[in-house]
């Protein structure tokens, strides 16, 4: 068996984050942000169709992910800093923006952030935290889910996990606030009900973006994995 060639790196505020580039360089940037417990590697099949389309995709490892530095420290907004650092570094200023579970939470982060850099978002399957107001979600669920996802995972920091959980179970007003400022166009991609996220949660998060639509593809929570071709075939047609 060859040798596994690591993936590049770039210097991101004192963070080595690892990425994976495909496509031609004069098609639409396409940034691709996985889950917990994941890496840029769950977006190979994807990247393929996305190439075919013409489109230059830039898939980052998020930090205590793959290739990229355990930090310790996994606040989501240092995640999100992370990923517009990546971009600055490529020099890459306007983009598409896809994001899986947690890297759908940071794109929306993203996407709020920084309104002007997203051309069009897509959401597959995004755990938003409670509103402020609303009570914890009890320990099961999302929790529960992400928590067995990482135990049986190798290749990341498990200190991502609780760091991870504790910031979703906990309001989080700037994070609802950020979705009303989001001004790309945007795909909601729920999994249907065998996923832990609950579809009224997703009909919450595609109504406080102003030019959101929701879709349902009843794969349960990994749609691009379970379900490759509608995830594609949705996907592509609403970036097109």
């Amino acid at each position: 068996m060859p040798a596994r060639v690591p993936l590049p790196t770039l210097n991101v505020g004192g963070v080595s984050i690892a990425y994976r580039l495909d496509g031609p360089l004069e098609g639409t940037p396409t940034v691709l942000l996985h889950a917990l417990a994941s890496s840029s590697a769950t977006w190979t099949r994807f990247t393929r169709s996305l190439v075919a389309a013409g489109r230059f995709v830039i898939a980052p490892d998020l930090r205590g992910h793959g290739g990229s530095a355990w930090t310790g420290d996994y606040r989501l907004d240092s995640v999100q800093r992370d990923v517009v650092g990546v971009l600055d570094a490529l020099d890459i200023a306007e983009f598409d923006l896809v994001g899986h579970s947690l890297g759908a939470h940071v794109a929306a982060l993203l996407a709020g952030r920084r309104p002007d850099r997203v051309r069009k978002l897509v959401l597959e399957d995004p755990p938003p935290p409670p509103r402020s107001g609303e009570p914890r979600p009890p320990k099961q669920g999302v929790e529960l889910f992400l928590a067995l996802q990482g135990l049986f995972r190798r290749g990341f920091d498990r200190r991502v996990v609780p760091q991870v959980l504790t910031q979703l179970r906990a309001p989080d007003p700037v994070w609802w606030d950020g979705l009303a400022a989001i001004k790309a166009p945007t795909l909601v991609i729920g999994g249907g009900p065998r996923s832990h996220v609950p579809p009224e949660r997703l009909v919450e998060v595609a109504c406080t973006i102003p030019d959101a639509e929701l879709i349902t593809i009843d794969a349960g929570h990994r749609i691009h994995s379970t379900r490759p071709a509608e995830f594609r075939d949705a996907v592509l047609e609403f970036l097109a």
